[in-house]
């Protein structure tokens, strides 16, 4: 597939939007998979495909990592984040963006501080992994939303005018970023 789309446009961007688990191509790469996750995919193999522009990652340690500690969650974050980073530096080649990640108000001690102190902690790695240089390049949240999308709601969203801490983190990550030469 991703032959074909650069057959019709060579200028247009490509990456596979997988959460990132690790397969067959590193079996050792695999313990870092969130309890033994894989699903059938292969962040290696996957993302070496040639017309393959950038690799990307998601992280639900919420999801993967349910009724661990924060700590526990934590810790994961930041091994699965370092590993990817390091993989897609040293075996890809590409650069790597965080796609997805968030914290659900449906889980069960959720709290808008929880949430806001999990993504200041991912922000920090991304930004100290694209200060190293290498193939850190970004991060996008799930999921912004207006006001009045109810029907779209899954947990994750974030209404801006709603959660004016949670704001002020997003765009002090943003002009952060912004600072960065690649």
């Amino acid at each position: 597939m991703a032959t074909f789309v650069k057959s019709l446009d060579r200028m247009h961007l490509l990456e596979i939007g997988m959460e990132g688990f690790y397969g067959d191509t590193i079996p050792q790469r695999k313990q870092i998979n969130p309890a033994g996750l894989e699903f059938g995919t292969d962040f290696i193999r996957n993302n070496l495909v040639r017309e393959i522009d950038f690799a990307t990652i998601h992280a639900y340690p919420d999801i993967w990592l349910s009724g661990k500690s924060e700590n526990v969650q934590t810790a994961f974050v930041e091994r699965w984040i370092l590993s990817h980073w390091d993989d897609s530096r040293t075996i890809l080649k590409k650069p790597l963006i965080l796609t997805e990640f968030g914290k659900s108000s449906k889980d069960p001690g959720y709290s808008l501080n929880a949430r806001d102190v999990y993504i200041n902690n991912v922000y920090s790695h991304i930004y100290r992994f694209a200060r190293m240089g290498g193939t850190m390049s970004g991060s996008l949240v799930w999921q912004l939303m207006a006001q009045g999308m109810d029907s779209y709601y899954d947990g994750y969203e974030i209404i801006l005018s709603q959660n004016p801490s949670t704001a002020r983190i997003i765009l002090r990550q943003s002009n952060a970023m912004k600072g960065i030469h690649f």
